[in-house]
């Protein structure tokens, strides 16, 4: 028992937040602003978690220091994430929590290959350096004594409560009416799809087991689906039928990218939804001892709360 302090109160942020309160652990989660729902059985701080003084006022006492924050506009990692990421490090390091981090895949930068936790962070674009480069810090530090951390990858977003920040769910309302989805990249690559809840299963199981601090891992995922067969398995859950499917091209992708930092940002990592995009959770699932919910339950998650588009 001890305080968890989670930084975020995303859809990861959430889950992980409802898992340890389930737990009965004392849980705090922190974000820039006291508005939106709270997750029953946490509190609610607001506060600038790049500010290590008041974060680490915070967290003082804390077993485990959550990241979980996912600064929505790709175009403003460069200016959000370095400050954020010392700020959650420093505070740390000051209060003897373990840094327990929830990622993306994008430090892997383009693979041709199932992602495993031992391939080595090359990414080849902006936002996935950013990413590898803080996750190469806060290795240094724990090999350096200083510090506790961990971190946790995961492949696109499935779930309850991921909305428009999904390539999955961000064409659901509109499909679930009728509407055709328009996609980035191509829609008959394979591609894995992870479940938050199982991001955040992930998270408090590697939080306080020793075995698992100083390395990366991937958290269970689903066999791969392509994006059309995935649209398909949501409609099909809800009794739908499948919706016609076409590419953004890569010319309008380009141009929009031209006026927005966003879509400029999401152009240059095009290569996640252009090609076979597919990890391999058999690591965690193996010595963790986890299991990726089951896709048919992923369906129904994802389901949840999303309403048809109004015509």
């Amino acid at each position: 028992m001890g305080q968890h302090v989670i930084v975020g109160a995303g859809p990861v942020g959430r889950h992980t937040g409802g898992l340890l309160a389930d737990r009965g652990e004392d849980v705090v989660v922190v974000t820039r602003s006291e508005r939106g729902a709270t997750v029953p059985g946490t509190r609610r701080v607001a506060a600038d978690a790049a500010d290590a003084d008041h974060l680490t006022e915070i967290a003082g006492g804390a077993v485990a220091l959550y990241n979980c924050a996912n600064p929505p506009h790709y175009g403003t990692w460069d200016r959000v994430w370095p400050a954020l990421s010392r700020g959650l490090l420093t505070a740390a390091e000051r209060t003897g929590a373990t840094l327990v981090t929830a990622s993306s895949l994008y430090a892997y930068g383009p693979v041709d290959v199932p992602m495993t936790e031992d391939l080595p962070d090359a990414a080849t674009e902006k936002n996935g350096r950013i990413r590898a480069r803080m996750w190469a810090e806060a290795r240094q530090a724990h090999e350096a004594g200083r510090v506790t951390v961990v971190e946790v990858r995961a492949s696109d977003y499935a779930g309850t409560g991921v909305g428009a920040n999904g390539h999955l769910t961000r064409d659901l309302p509109a499909a679930l009416s009728g509407k055709r989805a328009w996609v980035v990249g191509d829609p008959d690559a394979p591609h894995s799809w992870t479940d938050v809840l199982d991001v955040a299963r992930t998270l408090v199981a590697v939080a306080q087991r020793p075995d698992a601090w100083g390395r990366v891992w991937i958290a269970p995922t689903n066999a791969p689906r392509t994006h059309r067969q995935a649209l398909a398995d949501l409609l099909a859950a809800a009794g739908r039928p499948m919706v016609a499917m076409h590419a953004i091209p890569r010319v309008a992708l380009r141009a929009a990218g031209l006026v927005d930092a966003d879509l400029r940002e999401m152009a240059t990592m095009s290569y996640i939804q252009s090609r076979p995009y597919v990890v391999d959770s058999s690591a965690a699932e193996h010595r963790l001892g986890l299991a990726p919910t089951p896709w048919a339950e992923v369906c129904r998650r994802t389901l949840d709360g999303v309403e048809p588009a109004v015509s």
